[in-house]
Protein backbone atom coordinates (compact mmCIF):
# COMPACT_ATOMS: atom_id res chain seq x y z
CA UNK A 1 0.00 0.00 0.00
CA UNK A 2 1.43 3.24 -1.12
CA UNK A 3 1.20 6.30 1.44
CA UNK A 4 1.22 9.65 0.33
CA UNK A 5 3.04 12.42 2.20
CA UNK A 6 0.84 15.70 2.10
CA UNK A 7 3.78 18.56 3.04
CA UNK A 8 1.92 21.30 5.32
CA UNK A 9 3.25 24.34 6.97
CA UNK A 10 3.87 22.45 9.82
CA UNK A 11 5.84 19.17 8.25
CA UNK A 12 8.10 21.83 6.26
CA UNK A 13 8.94 23.04 9.23
CA UNK A 14 9.86 19.88 11.11
CA UNK A 15 11.51 18.64 7.94
CA UNK A 16 13.70 21.38 8.16
CA UNK A 17 15.00 21.10 11.75
CA UNK A 18 15.57 17.36 11.50
CA UNK A 19 17.45 18.46 8.87
CA UNK A 20 19.32 21.20 11.23
CA UNK A 21 20.03 18.52 13.77
CA UNK A 22 21.41 15.55 11.53
CA UNK A 23 23.79 18.53 10.63
CA UNK A 24 24.49 19.21 14.16
CA UNK A 25 25.22 15.57 14.52
CA UNK A 26 27.46 15.32 11.98
CA UNK A 27 29.38 18.09 12.76
CA UNK A 28 29.51 16.95 16.64
CA UNK A 29 30.54 12.96 15.00
CA UNK A 30 33.39 14.44 13.20
CA UNK A 31 34.67 16.54 15.66
CA UNK A 32 34.25 13.20 17.89
CA UNK A 33 36.42 11.15 15.37
CA UNK A 34 39.21 14.06 15.21
CA UNK A 35 39.68 14.07 19.14
CA UNK A 36 39.80 10.15 18.66
CA UNK A 37 42.09 10.53 16.48
CA UNK A 38 44.09 13.07 18.11
CA UNK A 39 44.04 11.15 21.27
CA UNK A 40 45.56 8.18 19.58
CA UNK A 41 48.65 10.46 18.67
CA UNK A 42 47.92 11.65 15.46
CA UNK A 43 48.36 15.51 14.84
CA UNK A 44 45.71 17.89 12.95
CA UNK A 45 48.77 18.22 10.31
CA UNK A 46 47.81 14.44 9.59
CA UNK A 47 44.34 15.48 8.24
CA UNK A 48 44.70 17.58 5.13
CA UNK A 49 42.33 16.46 2.32
CA UNK A 50 43.94 14.73 -0.33
CA UNK A 51 45.18 16.46 -3.98
CA UNK A 52 41.84 14.97 -5.75
CA UNK A 53 39.13 16.04 -2.44
CA UNK A 54 36.08 18.38 -3.61
CA UNK A 55 36.66 20.50 -0.63
CA UNK A 56 39.67 21.66 -3.34
CA UNK A 57 37.87 21.85 -6.91
CA UNK A 58 34.35 22.41 -5.86
CA UNK A 59 33.36 26.22 -6.00
CA UNK A 60 31.16 27.21 -2.98
CA UNK A 61 28.88 30.86 -2.70
CA UNK A 62 29.93 33.69 -1.05
CA UNK A 63 28.64 33.91 3.05
CA UNK A 64 27.96 36.30 6.12
CA UNK A 65 30.18 34.40 8.69
CA UNK A 66 29.26 37.44 11.30
CA UNK A 67 28.91 40.79 11.29
CA UNK A 68 31.10 42.42 8.64
CA UNK A 69 33.25 39.35 7.72
CA UNK A 70 32.72 37.38 5.04
CA UNK A 71 33.75 34.86 3.36
CA UNK A 72 34.54 34.85 -0.49
CA UNK A 73 36.69 31.47 -1.17
CA UNK A 74 35.99 30.34 -3.89
CA UNK A 75 36.45 26.61 -2.89
CA UNK A 76 36.20 25.75 1.30
CA UNK A 77 39.92 24.02 1.39
CA UNK A 78 41.47 27.99 0.62
CA UNK A 79 39.39 30.04 3.04
CA UNK A 80 39.69 33.61 1.62
CA UNK A 81 38.09 36.89 4.25
CA UNK A 82 36.41 39.71 3.25
CA UNK A 83 35.93 42.65 6.18
CA UNK A 84 34.08 45.22 4.99
CA UNK A 85 33.92 48.95 6.29
CA UNK A 86 32.03 52.15 4.85
CA UNK A 87 35.48 53.37 4.09
CA UNK A 88 36.42 50.26 2.76
CA UNK A 89 37.36 46.62 2.89
CA UNK A 90 39.83 44.10 3.14
CA UNK A 91 40.90 40.99 1.94
CA UNK A 92 42.59 37.83 4.30
CA UNK A 93 44.18 35.00 1.92
CA UNK A 94 43.93 35.18 -2.31
CA UNK A 95 44.52 31.24 -2.84
CA UNK A 96 45.59 30.42 -5.62
CA UNK A 97 45.73 32.40 -8.71
CA UNK A 98 43.09 30.49 -10.78
CA UNK A 99 40.63 31.37 -8.01
CA UNK A 100 41.08 34.72 -8.01
CA UNK A 101 38.21 34.92 -10.71
CA UNK A 102 35.84 33.53 -8.23
CA UNK A 103 37.11 35.34 -5.04
CA UNK A 104 36.25 38.63 -7.18
CA UNK A 105 33.14 37.42 -8.82
CA UNK A 106 31.71 36.33 -4.63
CA UNK A 107 33.07 39.89 -3.84
CA UNK A 108 30.72 41.38 -6.20
CA UNK A 109 27.81 39.32 -5.89
CA UNK A 110 27.72 40.30 -1.88
CA UNK A 111 27.18 43.69 -3.73
CA UNK A 112 30.70 45.00 -2.85
CA UNK A 113 33.42 46.64 -5.66
CA UNK A 114 36.55 45.03 -6.29
CA UNK A 115 38.06 48.74 -6.29
CA UNK A 116 36.73 49.49 -2.91
CA UNK A 117 39.41 46.48 -1.45
CA UNK A 118 42.05 49.00 -0.01
CA UNK A 119 44.16 46.31 2.51
CA UNK A 120 45.36 42.97 1.14
CA UNK A 121 46.56 41.25 3.63
CA UNK A 122 47.98 37.25 4.42
CA UNK A 123 47.85 34.73 6.81
CA UNK A 124 51.39 33.51 5.54
CA UNK A 125 53.57 33.49 2.34
CA UNK A 126 52.63 30.71 0.52
CA UNK A 127 51.44 29.81 -2.52
CA UNK A 128 48.01 28.42 -1.77
CA UNK A 129 47.04 31.78 0.38
CA UNK A 130 49.10 34.67 -1.37
CA UNK A 131 49.39 32.88 -5.15
CA UNK A 132 46.44 35.27 -6.10
CA UNK A 133 47.87 38.10 -4.50
CA UNK A 134 49.52 40.07 -7.51
CA UNK A 135 46.26 39.35 -9.69
CA UNK A 136 44.30 40.78 -6.71
CA UNK A 137 46.22 43.56 -6.83
CA UNK A 138 45.76 44.47 -10.25
CA UNK A 139 41.74 44.04 -9.84
CA UNK A 140 41.66 46.05 -7.05
CA UNK A 141 44.69 48.73 -6.20
CA UNK A 142 44.76 47.39 -2.80
CA UNK A 143 47.89 47.99 -0.69
CA UNK A 144 49.36 44.82 0.30
CA UNK A 145 50.44 44.69 4.15
CA UNK A 146 52.56 41.77 5.40
CA UNK A 147 55.39 40.93 8.17
CA UNK A 148 59.22 41.45 7.49
CA UNK A 149 60.14 38.19 7.27
CA UNK A 150 57.42 36.92 4.66
CA UNK A 151 57.63 40.35 2.67
CA UNK A 152 60.65 39.53 0.83
CA UNK A 153 59.13 36.00 0.11
CA UNK A 154 56.24 37.39 -1.55
CA UNK A 155 58.08 39.91 -3.32
CA UNK A 156 60.44 36.48 -4.82
CA UNK A 157 57.36 34.90 -5.55
CA UNK A 158 58.50 32.29 -3.02
CA UNK A 159 62.43 31.92 -4.55
CA UNK A 160 63.19 33.36 -0.79
CA UNK A 161 60.91 30.87 0.90
CA UNK A 162 63.37 28.66 3.70
CA UNK A 163 61.50 25.38 2.23
CA UNK A 164 60.28 25.18 -1.14
CA UNK A 165 56.21 25.75 -0.96
CA UNK A 166 55.79 26.33 -5.35
CA UNK A 167 56.48 29.08 -7.38
CA UNK A 168 53.75 32.43 -7.73
CA UNK A 169 53.52 35.34 -9.69
CA UNK A 170 55.57 38.05 -7.37
CA UNK A 171 53.79 41.21 -5.46
CA UNK A 172 55.28 44.14 -4.31
CA UNK A 173 54.74 44.74 -0.31
CA UNK A 174 53.15 48.26 -0.26
CA UNK A 175 53.89 48.10 4.16
CA UNK A 176 55.25 46.14 6.56
CA UNK A 177 53.55 45.62 9.50
CA UNK A 178 54.69 44.51 12.67
CA UNK A 179 54.00 42.05 15.98
CA UNK A 180 50.91 43.52 17.71
CA UNK A 181 50.50 46.15 15.17
CA UNK A 182 47.17 47.59 14.86
CA UNK A 183 45.68 47.63 11.07
CA UNK A 184 42.95 50.00 11.00
CA UNK A 185 40.04 50.93 8.63
CA UNK A 186 36.96 52.38 9.12
CA UNK A 187 35.40 51.20 12.21
CA UNK A 188 37.32 47.80 11.96
CA UNK A 189 40.36 47.16 13.90
CA UNK A 190 42.90 43.95 13.12
CA UNK A 191 45.48 43.24 14.87
CA UNK A 192 48.71 41.54 13.63
CA UNK A 193 49.77 38.80 15.77
CA UNK A 194 53.48 37.14 14.66
CA UNK A 195 52.99 33.67 15.23
CA UNK A 196 56.30 32.57 13.13
CA UNK A 197 56.95 28.54 12.49
CA UNK A 198 54.84 27.61 9.74
CA UNK A 199 56.42 30.68 8.07
CA UNK A 200 58.80 33.05 9.43
CA UNK A 201 55.67 35.79 9.22
CA UNK A 202 53.43 33.31 9.98
CA UNK A 203 50.21 35.79 11.19
CA UNK A 204 47.19 35.73 13.25
CA UNK A 205 44.96 38.12 13.00
CA UNK A 206 42.14 38.96 15.60
CA UNK A 207 39.51 41.54 15.55
CA UNK A 208 36.17 41.69 17.34
CA UNK A 209 32.71 41.23 15.44
CA UNK A 210 29.02 42.47 17.02
CA UNK A 211 25.90 40.41 16.23
CA UNK A 212 22.69 41.07 18.40
CA UNK A 213 24.08 43.28 20.71
CA UNK A 214 26.65 40.99 21.77
CA UNK A 215 30.60 41.09 20.90
CA UNK A 216 33.06 38.47 20.27
CA UNK A 217 36.86 38.18 19.45
CA UNK A 218 37.45 36.91 16.26
CA UNK A 219 40.75 35.24 15.52
CA UNK A 220 41.74 34.39 11.70
CA UNK A 221 44.62 31.48 12.58
CA UNK A 222 47.72 31.34 10.38
CA UNK A 223 48.24 27.72 11.30
CA UNK A 224 51.28 25.49 12.79
CA UNK A 225 51.63 22.83 11.02
CA UNK A 226 55.47 21.36 10.50
CA UNK A 227 56.45 19.50 7.45
CA UNK A 228 57.23 16.54 8.38
CA UNK A 229 60.49 16.21 5.63
CA UNK A 230 62.32 18.98 7.39
CA UNK A 231 64.22 19.11 10.42
CA UNK A 232 62.57 20.97 13.08
CA UNK A 233 65.94 20.96 15.43
CA UNK A 234 69.39 22.20 13.73
CA UNK A 235 67.77 23.43 9.90
CA UNK A 236 70.14 25.74 9.14
CA UNK A 237 68.08 27.68 6.64
CA UNK A 238 65.79 28.26 9.96
CA UNK A 239 67.96 27.90 13.59
CA UNK A 240 65.75 29.49 15.37
CA UNK A 241 62.21 27.44 14.32
CA UNK A 242 61.71 25.16 17.66
CA UNK A 243 61.88 28.73 19.31
CA UNK A 244 59.55 30.34 17.37
CA UNK A 245 57.12 27.57 17.44
CA UNK A 246 57.63 27.63 21.45
CA UNK A 247 56.50 31.64 21.50
CA UNK A 248 53.58 31.30 18.50
CA UNK A 249 52.22 28.68 20.92
CA UNK A 250 52.36 30.56 24.38
CA UNK A 251 50.82 33.37 22.28
CA UNK A 252 47.86 31.39 20.55
CA UNK A 253 46.98 29.98 23.73
CA UNK A 254 46.27 33.31 25.53
CA UNK A 255 44.57 34.24 22.78
CA UNK A 256 40.34 35.02 23.68
CA UNK A 257 38.94 33.64 20.86
CA UNK A 258 34.88 32.72 19.69
CA UNK A 259 34.60 33.45 16.56
CA UNK A 260 37.28 30.63 14.90
CA UNK A 261 38.48 30.94 11.38
CA UNK A 262 41.84 29.87 9.86
CA UNK A 263 43.63 29.32 6.84
CA UNK A 264 42.23 26.25 5.78
CA UNK A 265 38.51 24.64 5.75
CA UNK A 266 39.73 21.33 7.51
CA UNK A 267 41.06 23.11 10.16
CA UNK A 268 37.69 24.45 11.75
CA UNK A 269 35.23 22.33 9.93
CA UNK A 270 34.65 25.09 7.57
CA UNK A 271 32.19 22.72 4.99
CA UNK A 272 29.78 21.68 7.84
CA UNK A 273 30.19 25.10 9.08
CA UNK A 274 29.10 26.93 5.67
CA UNK A 275 25.83 24.23 5.45
CA UNK A 276 24.86 25.03 9.17
CA UNK A 277 24.81 28.71 8.71
CA UNK A 278 22.76 28.22 5.47
CA UNK A 279 19.98 26.04 7.36
CA UNK A 280 19.52 28.97 9.84
CA UNK A 281 21.35 27.14 12.76
CA UNK A 282 21.58 29.28 15.99
CA UNK A 283 23.79 29.77 17.52
CA UNK A 284 26.49 30.97 15.69
CA UNK A 285 28.08 27.96 14.01
CA UNK A 286 31.72 29.92 13.64
CA UNK A 287 31.27 30.82 17.15
CA UNK A 288 33.56 27.43 18.49
CA UNK A 289 36.13 28.31 21.00
CA UNK A 290 36.69 25.03 21.36
CA UNK A 291 37.24 23.88 18.43
CA UNK A 292 40.35 26.67 18.20
CA UNK A 293 41.84 25.62 21.81
CA UNK A 294 41.54 21.61 20.43
CA UNK A 295 43.46 22.93 17.24
CA UNK A 296 46.40 24.81 18.83
CA UNK A 297 46.50 22.21 21.47
CA UNK A 298 46.69 19.63 19.04
CA UNK A 299 49.45 21.37 17.04
CA UNK A 300 51.68 21.82 20.20
CA UNK A 301 51.02 18.41 21.28
CA UNK A 302 52.77 17.58 17.78
CA UNK A 303 55.53 20.01 18.54
CA UNK A 304 56.68 18.85 21.45
CA UNK A 305 56.51 15.35 20.34
CA UNK A 306 58.28 16.14 17.43
CA UNK A 307 60.79 18.54 19.22
CA UNK A 308 61.71 15.35 21.60
CA UNK A 309 62.33 12.62 18.93
CA UNK A 310 64.76 15.34 17.37
CA UNK A 311 66.50 15.69 20.28
CA UNK A 312 66.88 11.92 20.83
CA UNK A 313 64.62 12.15 23.85
CA UNK A 314 62.14 9.56 22.82
CA UNK A 315 62.28 6.95 19.99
Amino acid sequence: MKRHFIQTDFSAGLFKSFNLLATTLILLTTNSIVISQQLMGTGPSAFSPEADDPTRTIRIEPLNIIDNIYSVSAVSHYPSYLITTPEGHIIIDTSLEEFVPDIASNIQKLGFKLEDVKYLLTLHAHIDHVGGHAMMKELTGATTMAMADDAHVMESGGETDFRDRGRWAPVKVDRIITDLEKVRLGDTVLTAHLTAGHSKGCTTFSMVAEDNGKKYNVAFFCGMRMNPDEALVGNPDYPNMPEDFAYAFAKLKALPVDIFLAGHGYWFNFETKIEMAKQGASPNPFIDPEGYRWIVDGFERAYIERLRIERGLID
